[in-house]
C-alpha cells in the first residue's frame, strides 16, 4: 500500500511536472514550435540543400555536374554540397534545440529517509519518509529564456544565410578566374594561328629575295614567345580548376569543361543604394539585430534571477502500527503538503548579472555599428571596381579593339602591297592581342566584384543582363526579388 501511495504521489507531481515541462505560469511549446521559433520572422522557406526529410525531393533537387552544365549548376552543386554550408546549418540546429532546454523546469527532487531511532507517536512509530518536490522559477523567466535562445538561434540561421552568399561568391569568383584563363587561352591560340600565318608569308617572301633575313628570325622568336605564354596559359589551368573544385568539394583534379563568355551583368544601383539595401538584407547584420534583441531579454532573465523561486513538495511517511492497536488511527501513513519560497539574500551577484547583460547588448549594439560602417565601405569599394571594370570593357569592346583590328587589317595590307614593314605589323598583332587579353581580364573583373556585391548586400542587387547569382533566388530564404533593369 505505501508504495501505490508514493507512486501515486510521484505520478501526480512528477507527470505533470515533469512529462509535459510545463509551468503553471507559462505555456507548453514542443520541439516542431521550437524549430520554427527558431526561424526569423520574414523566412518563408528552407533551402532543400540542407533540409533533408523528403527524400524523394532532395532527389530531384540533387544537382549533378556535366559537360554542358551553366554556371548557375555550378553554384547550386557548391550549395548542396558545401561543408562550409552544412556547418553553418549545423550550428543552427544545436542553437535550435537549445529551446526546449531553457524552457524546461528544474528536474523534480525525490528524497528518501529512514529513521535511525524511530519516533514513537500516538498512532505508531514512523519508520521511514519519502519526498517527492518541485521547484518553479518566477512567473515569466522560462518563456523570457527561451525567447532569448531562439534570438541566438534566429542569429545563427543568419549566419548560416551569410554562409550561403560566401560560398556562392568563391564559386563565382573562381569560375570567372578559370572563364578568363579560357579566354585568355583562346585569344593566344588564335594569335598563335595568325602569326604561323605570317611566318609562312615572310618564309615565301624570304626564297623569293623580297625579304630580309631579321624579319624572319622576328616572327619566329615571336612565335616562340607566343607559344610559351601559351603553354603557361594551359599549365596554369589545373591551378583554377583545383580552387573551382575545392569550393564544390570535389575531388581537385574533377574535370571543368571550358566555360563560353559568361554574360555580363552591370550593377543599376549606386554605391549610396546599396548600402541602403544592405542595411536591410546583410545576414550579417541581421545576426547582429538578432544578437541585440537576445541580449536586450537576458537583461530581462538577469533581472527576474533575483526574485524568489518557489517549490512545491509532497512527503509521505511511513508508520508502524501503534502499541495499543485499539487506537482508531493505529498504523495510518501521514502525508504532507509543503511549500517553500528562496530568499535571494546576496544582492550583488543579481545585480552584478544585470549590468554584465547591459554591458553585453551595448558591446554588440557597437559590434553591429562597426560592421555596418565596414559592410558600407566595402560595398563603395566593391561598386568602383565593378563600374570601373565595365568601363574598361566597353573601352576595349567599342573604341580599343575595333581600333586594332582596323589598324591590323590595315598594316596587314600594306605589308603585302609592300607599304609597311613586318615589324609594325608585328606590333599591330600584339596590340591587339594584348587589348583582347586585357578586356577578358576586365569581364571578369566585373563579374567578381558584382559577387562581393551580392554578398555585401545580402541579395543579388538590381542589374541589368542575367547573372550566375540568380541560382540563389529560389533557394535563399529571406532574400527579395531580383529588380531587374531592362
Amino acid at each position: 500500500m505505501a508504495i501505490r501511495l508514493v507512486a501515486c504521489a510521484v505520478g501526480v507531481v512528477g507527470a505533470g511536472i515533469v512529462g509535459g515541462c510545463s509551468s503553471p505560469f507559462d505555456t507548453t511549446r514542443d520541439l516542431p514550435q521550437s524549430h520554427a521559433r527558431s526561424l526569423p520572422d520574414n523566412t518563408e522557406s528552407r533551402p532543400i540543400s540542407v533540409f533533408r526529410e523528403d527524400e524523394a525531393e532532395s532527389e530531384a533537387a540533387v544537382v549533378t555536374l556535366h559537360v554542358d552544365s551553366l554556371p548557375e549548376d555550378y553554384v547550386r552543386f557548391a550549395l548542396y554540397h558545401s561543408p562550409a554550408v552544412e556547418a553553418a546549418y549545423q550550428r543552427w540546429l544545436a542553437a535550435s534545440e537549445r529551446l526546449p532546454q531553457v524552457r524546461a523546469l528544474p528536474d523534480p527532487r525525490l528524497n528518501f529517509g529512514f529513521f535511525l531511532d524511530e519516533v514513537e507517536t500516538r498512532t505508531g512509530a514512523q519508520q521511514s519518509r519519502i519526498g517527492v518536490s518541485q521547484a518553479f522559477p518566477w512567473p515569466g523567466i522560462l518563456s523570457d529564456r527561451e525567447d532569448a535562445a531562439a534570438m541566438a538561434a534566429r542569429a545563427a540561421w543568419r549566419q548560416f544565410e551569410a554562409a550561403r552568399l560566401e560560398v556562392t561568391e568563391r564559386v563565382v569568383e573562381t569560375i570567372h578566374e578559370v572563364a578568363y584563363l579560357d579566354g585568355a587561352i583562346r585569344i593566344t591560340a588564335e594569335n598563335l594561328e595568325l602569326l604561323s600565318s605570317f611566318e609562312e608569308v615572310v618564309q615565301a617572301r624570304y626564297r623569293v629575295g623580297a625579304g630580309s633575313h631579321p624579319e624572319l628570325i622576328r616572327v619566329q622568336v615571336e612565335l616562340g614567345q607566343l607559344e610559351d605564354r601559351l603553354a603557361q596559359l594551359r599549365a596554369m589551368r589545373p591551378t583554377y580548376v583545383a580552387d573551382l573544385n575545392a569550393a564544390l568539394n570535389r575531388a581537385t583534379d574533377a574535370p571543368v569543361s571550358p566555360f563560353a563568355r559568361l554574360p555580363g551583368r552591370v550593377a543599376s544601383v549606386d554605391g549610396p543604394g546599396l548600402a541602403e539595401i544592405a542595411r536591410r538584407s546583410n545576414p550579417v547584420l541581421l545576426a547582429l539585430d538578432e544578437r541585440i534583441e537576445e541580449q536586450r531579454i537576458r537583461s530581462e532573465v538577469a533581472r527576474k534571477e533575483g526574485l524568489p523561486d518557489f517549490t512545491v513538495g509532497l512527503d509521505y511517511i511511513v508508520t508502524d502500527e501503534a502499541i495499543d492497536s485499539s487506537i482508531a488511527e493505529s498504523g495510518d501513513d501521514p502525508i504532507l503538503l509543503s511549500f517553500g519560497i528562496t530568499v535571494p539574500l546576496w544582492r550583488d551577484k543579481y545585480e552584478a548579472g544585470v549590468r554584465e547583460a547591459m554591458a553585453r547588448r551595448l558591446a554588440v549594439s557597437f559590434e553591429r555599428a562597426d560592421e555596418a560602417n565596414r559592410i558600407t565601405a566595402s560595398i563603395q569599394r566593391a561598386w568602383f571596381e565593378h563600374t570601373d571594370a565595365h568601363r574598361r570593357v566597353r573601352l576595349f569592346e567599342t573604341t580599343l579593339i575595333p581600333k586594332a583590328e582596323e589598324s591590323l587589317r590595315a598594316s596587314l595590307a600594306g605589308f603585302r602591297a609592300g607599304e609597311t614593314s613586318f615589324l609594325d605589323l608585328l606590333d599591330t598583332e600584339r596590340t591587339l592581342l594584348e587589348f583582347a587579353v586585357s578586356a577578358e581580364r576586365a569581364r571578369a573583373d566585373r563579374g567578381q566584384a558584382l559577387a562581393r556585391l551580392n554578398r555585401l548586400v545580402g541579395q543579388p542587387v538590381p542589374t541589368q543582363g542575367k547573372a550566375i547569382t540568380e541560382a540563389l533566388e529560389d533557394e535563399t530564404p529571406g532574400t527579395g526579388p531580383d529588380e531587374d533593369t531592362p
